[in-house]
């Protein structure tokens, strides 16, 4: 049988694992009696975890937030992948979160076992991160929308679009998606009746939220999916058409995902790029490695006459 402090670690262990516990099944997975349990409840409030209790048939033991952080119970695999989290926090889009992150890593390493130190330290060693720059989206933020995708709360907000313009939008969050260097938001929008995929960089909450809503069907089985063909087909300001002397297989594993390639002959295909910029539909082109022809737009071909001077400038003669 487990001595008293060994079954208060097993409680917090399942506290924290699941959301809520009834006294009965709690005694059946440690087998002891309930009222051991409801002892182990007490002893645990007393040691400064917020243990919460609610009678009834759907009543249980739920571990609330309290005024302080208790200690948080990892197993090793836990422990290891939260440190290398902390490690690898900077370059993902999330406004001064380096500093914050240094600072729980330092106190969770103090208590790392040696083996699991050496891990990490390993993982580390050899692991090189890639920082990008770009907008980043405050923390609270993050927090907020989490906290109302979970609580089904409506969101309202101010929303800029790639184009500039702006509107105020009343949306029914579902899902926070991290993808690449950026946050989105997945929410049913109120007043256009659709589901929409937002920016999170580009949006400005509104205070408070609003009311309550039942959750709808989700719009697909695999949100990060979802989110991927949403970003890929959303319109972009410039778009590019190019006669490429080179097979259309060949350039197709040359290219990002989303460009389309139609072939004209064996040995000819027609590009079709867009891009937010004219000098990334530029770096497009420079990834094909064949001889191609610009047919549209002509700013493109002015920035490739500028880039093919800048170029042959930088080569030796």
């Amino acid at each position: 049988m487990l001595s008293t402090s060994e079954r208060l670690l097993r409680v917090l262990t399942l506290l924290e694992s699941r959301r809520e516990w009834s006294g009965a099944d709690l005694a059946e997975r440690l087998e002891v009696s309930t009222r051991t349990i409801r002892n182990d409840m007490v002893r645990l409030r007393t040691l400064g975890y917020p243990v919460g209790a609610a009678s009834g048939v759907a009543g249980g033991y739920r571990l609330g937030a309290g005024a302080a952080l208790p200690p948080l119970l990892l197993d090793d695999d836990e422990a290891v992948a939260v440190a290398v989290a902390l490690r690898s926090s900077t370059g993902g889009g999330v406004a001064g979160i380096e500093e914050t992150s240094v600072r729980a890593l330092v106190k969770l390493e103090q208590v790392l076992p040696a083996r699991l130190r050496r891990r990490v330290n390993t993982l580390s060693a050899y692991t090189v991160p890639v920082v990008f720059s770009g907008p980043t989206v405050e923390p609270h933020i993050l927090s907020t929308i989490a906290a109302a995708c979970r609580d089904a709360e409506v969101l309202r907000m101010d929303y800029r679009k790639h184009d500039g313009t702006e509107s105020t939008r009343s949306v029914e969050p579902y899902r926070l998606v991290h993808w690449g260097r950026r946050w989105y938001l997945v929410a049913w929008d109120r007043d256009r009746r659709a589901w929409r995929t937002f920016r999170v960089d580009r949006l400005q909450l509104r205070s408070p939220n609003g009311p309550r809503f039942t959750p709808r069907e989700a719009p697909a089985e695999d949100i990060g999916e979802y989110v991927t063909r949403n970003i890929r087909a959303a319109p972009m300001a410039h778009h590019a058409r190019v006669v490429v002397r080179a097979p259309a297989a060949v350039i197709t594993e040359r290219v990002p995902r989303g460009i389309v390639v139609e072939p004209i002959d064996d040995h000819t295909c027609v590009v079709h790029a867009t891009a937010n910029t004219i000098e990334m539909l530029a770096l497009y082109l420079g990834m094909l490695e064949a001889e191609f022809t610009v047919t549209d737009p002509p700013e493109l071909l002015a920035r490739l006459g500028i880039l093919a001077q800048r170029f042959s400038s930088a080569v030796p003669r």
